[in-house]
């Protein structure tokens, strides 16, 4: 029987009433045993509780509640999860994690695998260490919606991409969690060669059947970093590629929102770059589903940013249907030159993938700051390679080596997903201050979004 340890108890509540204390344990609730929150909140709801705790001292009491239903005992634990987290025993052949090179902070490595971590935090399971009980508790908590990584739906398939001979089979706990009617949302890492064409074509048709229970599915090109030594042989997608992907999911789009008023299948942002196709509507991300997944983010920051300027300065925004990477600009290269044209300058440094359309707003922010200087610098990827384009695995190292002469201004504007949550540290354990004294210049940490955008430029602009 697992033992819950009281961190502390809420004033005022009825742990508190009771006689609660820090160190205490709870063992069971009604009987029933405690295995992680989600037996603990589901017990809790009723009105009449049997509380078995053991003391602090070791004793072993039962402790009856009687209480609203719904009410809170007030019991804070050591581990608010009430269980160890459950990492993934598969070896994905496009697994980030490992394409990390060693020495890097613990934590980066670990992979986690945990359907309830899904329903809590939105991450992406597979469901292949899931047993017949733990797939009963999760239509018995009505734990929804579930993102999941399906890859392909063709089983031997699967079991290969996973390397897992039980990964096929797991795809039967997809089925039942679509005949309880517990909503999810899919994934598919795109592997060229792997999973594509034909076999995306398939596994899109049978995803389809699960509509409109599967909320959503995004398809994603694998990510390569240049630590694949030993690791399956995979290649990166072409212009040709992207545009046979976005024509096949768009087909599907136009089918599923036909019947269900819903477009099903989300081809992710790379895709439309890669193309060079124009983004699509704002209405057709269904509520930007799979936004966390990278599906829509460009759309979501140009429509807040045009909606925001044409607001802020009375005129619209003139923004291109395709953003294209195209070369540095001379006087972005030099370093040490004189600001004669400009009263101020500022700096953004963002990844590859998004640098193009960062220009883009900040040349139309120049146009209503004509003394303003806004550079924008694309950062690229040493450290894991160039085929890495987002800002969120940019590291401190690299952006220190490619800016240190280059012309910064007054300030450094770097976006959060560079950063450890809620924490100014980057990825290699850089520190904002350490980039300051190194480029000796402030840094400005901004979310990524128009209204950020803006907010921060008219901040220097004043």
């Amino acid at each position: 029987m697992k033992k819950h340890i009281v961190q502390s108890i809420v004033p005022q509540s009825i742990a508190e009433e009771c006689g609660f204390e820090k160190g205490d344990a709870l063992l069971a609730i009604n009987d029933s045993p405690i295995e992680d929150t989600f037996d603990y909140q589901y017990l809790t709801a009723e009105e009449y509780l049997v509380l078995k705790v053991e003391t602090r001292q070791g004793e072993i009491v039962e402790v009856e509640v009687e209480k609203d239903p719904g009410e809170d005992l007030g019991l804070v634990f050591e581990n608010s999860f009430m269980d160890d987290y459950r990492s993934c025993k598969n070896k994905c052949i496009f697994c980030f994690i490992d394409q990390m090179p060693k020495g890097m902070r613990e934590t980066l490595y670990f992979k986690d695998d945990d359907t309830r971590l899904s329903f809590l935090q939105g991450n992406y399971v597979t469901l292949t260490n899931l047993s017949d009980e733990d797939i009963d508790r999760i239509i018995k908590y009505k734990m929804e919606p579930l993102n999941v990584s399906f890859q392909t739906m063709n089983p031997e398939l699967r079991c290969k991409m996973l390397n897992n001979r039980f990964a096929g089979k797991a795809l039967e706990s997809a089925k039942r969690l679509y005949e309880a009617g517990i909503e999810m949302n899919g994934q598919i890492v795109l592997c060229k060669g792997v999973n594509d064409g034909k076999e995306l074509e398939f596994s899109l048709n049978e995803l389809y059947k699960y509509v409109p229970v599967l909320q959503s599915v995004s398809v994603v090109p694998v990510g390569l970093s240049k630590y694949r030594e030993g690791l399956y042989p995979l290649e990166p997608f072409t212009k040709e590629d992207a545009c046979e992907v976005i024509d096949l999911i768009e087909g599907y789009q136009k089918k599923a929102f036909e019947k269900y008023g819903l477009h099903f299948v989300h081809a992710s942002d790379e895709w439309y770059l890669l193309a060079g196709r124009p983004l699509p509507e704002e209405e057709r991300y269904d509520g930007y589903l799979q936004f966390e997944n990278g599906v829509g983010m460009v759309r979501s920051f140009l429509t807040e940013f045009e909606d925001l300027f044409l607001e802020k300065y009375g005129v619209e925004a003139v923004l291109p249907e395709v953003f294209k990477n195209e070369p540095e600009k001379e006087d972005e290269k030099t370093s040490g030159e004189t600001e004669n044209f400009a009263k101020r300058t500022i700096s953004f440094a963002t990844g590859r993938l998004f640098g193009p359309i960062l220009k883009q707003c900040c040349l139309n922010l120049e146009r209503v700051y004509p003394d303003l200087r806004i550079r924008v610098y694309e950062i690229r990827n040493d450290f894991f390679g160039e085929m890495i384009t987002v800002a969120g695995l940019i590291t401190g190292t690299d952006l220190i080596a490619q800016l240190k002469d280059r012309t910064i201004g007054e300030s450094l504007i770097l976006p959060d997903t560079m950063f450890r949550f809620q924490e100014d540290i980057l990825l290699d354990d850089i520190r904002v201050t350490e980039v300051e004294s190194a480029l000796h210049c402030r840094v400005d940490i901004v979310k990524s979004s128009g209204m950020d955008l803006i907010d921060i430029v008219s901040k220097y602009a004043v």
